[in-house]
């Protein structure tokens, strides 16, 4: 389920992993915080431009790595200045990652907030069935150097358009862990890069702004309750029962709810952190005022927040969204609780900016036709 490229990518690799591999070729250990500030406070886009490198090192490290694991092949703006950009990896695959951008108050957009969500998997393997990710099932897991490189390429689309970029190490204020795939089932490679964006030596990107969202893998987020790192945890939870979470997220059929809550709630507990329940408002499937009593009742009880969104139409899924009054109601039984929550806006609806849709789009004009 992973590819195996000629030659890693360089930016799955930690400070310490680097300096072994530097040293057991003979190269000094003080090389690879070296090489790591080119990386990352840099931006480079070639060996080349690592000038105060000896020549024989950056020949060693072309030799040895990849320096681009993913390659830019579109980048579309909405009206609302959502960006996705449309990655392609070695082996053609195909993934996306999304720039939404919060502009503040008196402000340009230079200086929007900047959300990045982030992919994981080629494909997905969950099987929900409102999804675009996982219409054609999983081909891959993701290096934990092409998760972090596609935060790369946001920094160098970045860097080239706002003046603050380059004088931070990451130009973006928060990182989602919600783009294609299931996280927690691409364990060791997420931990690994999140690892990398959050050191000193890597991005330096706090953990306190990067939130990983999981369908409900309760064995991974018992092991993610544990893990010293101190991200948020985001529940894809789209379902306040187990009947209706079963019409669209098999996922429930292996962890119920009532195997998914201890686990959120030890997660929330052990971490001190308020967890999030995502919830994709869709038209007479979850949008019940019941389904709005059930989830105040598991928010209030988690002290989650509640993030409700409108369902954002896929071509060749039936689903639909609630209108604008339904999806007030609905947001209307949380708040009058008390319960935090937040009804989310359409946002990227013009470049198919739902999860999978472009890449599923473009991967369907590559094939061949089969008609004469």
């Amino acid at each position: 389920m992973t590819f195996m490229p000629a030659k890693p990518a360089i930016h799955g690799e930690t400070l310490d992993t680097l300096t072994a591999r530097l040293t057991a070729d003979g190269h000094p250990a003080f090389r690879a915080r070296q090489v790591l500030e080119w990386l990352y406070k840099k931006r480079v886009r070639s060996w080349a431009e690592m000038s105060n490198l000896p020549r024989p090192l950056r020949d060693w490290l072309a030799a040895t790595f990849e320096l681009d694991p993913t390659a830019l092949v579109l980048s579309r703006q909405s009206e609302d200045v959502t960006d996705k950009l449309l990655l392609e990896l070695g082996d053609r695959s195909l993934i996306e990652t999304v720039i939404i951008r919060a502009p503040q108050l008196g402000v340009g957009q230079e200086n929007s907030r900047k959300t990045i969500c982030i992919s994981t998997q080629v494909g997905c393997a969950m099987g929900c069935r409102f999804c675009a990710s996982g219409l054609e099932g999983l081909k891959r897991n993701l290096s934990a150097g092409e998760i972090v490189h596609q935060l790369i390429q946001v920094c160098r689309q970045e860097d080239s358009r706002t003046p603050r970029a380059r004088a931070e190490l990451a130009s973006f204020d928060n990182l989602v862990v919600m783009g294609m795939g299931e996280p927690l089932h691409n364990y060791d490679a997420i931990i690994r890069a999140l690892t990398i964006l959050n050191a000193p030596w890597g991005l330096g990107f706090g953990a306190r702004r990067i939130t990983l969202s999981t369908s409900g893998l309760v064995p991974r987020i018992r092991q993610l309750a544990d893990e010293p790192l101190g991200i948020r945890l985001a529940i894809s939870l789209h379902g306040a029962t187990d009947e209706v979470r079963e019409q669209i997220m098999p996922v429930n059929r292996r962890w119920p709810l009532r195997e998914l809550i201890p686990a959120v709630r030890e997660f929330s507990e052990k971490q001190g952190r308020m967890v999030t329940l995502e919830f994709i408002l869709i038209e007479d499937v979850n949008d019940s005022l019941t389904q709005a009593e059930k989830l105040r009742d598991l928010a209030a009880d988690l002290h989650a927040h509640v993030n409700l969104i409108p369902y954002n139409t896929v071509d060749g899924l039936p689903w639909k969204r609630p209108s604008v009054l339904r999806q007030e109601k609905f947001a209307r039984v949380l708040a009058d609780a008390r319960v935090s929550v937040t009804l989310r806006r359409e946002k990227g609806h013009d470049i198919a900016a739902a999860c999978g849709q472009l890449r599923l789009k473009t991967e369907r004009q590559r094939e061949p036709s089969t008609t004469a």
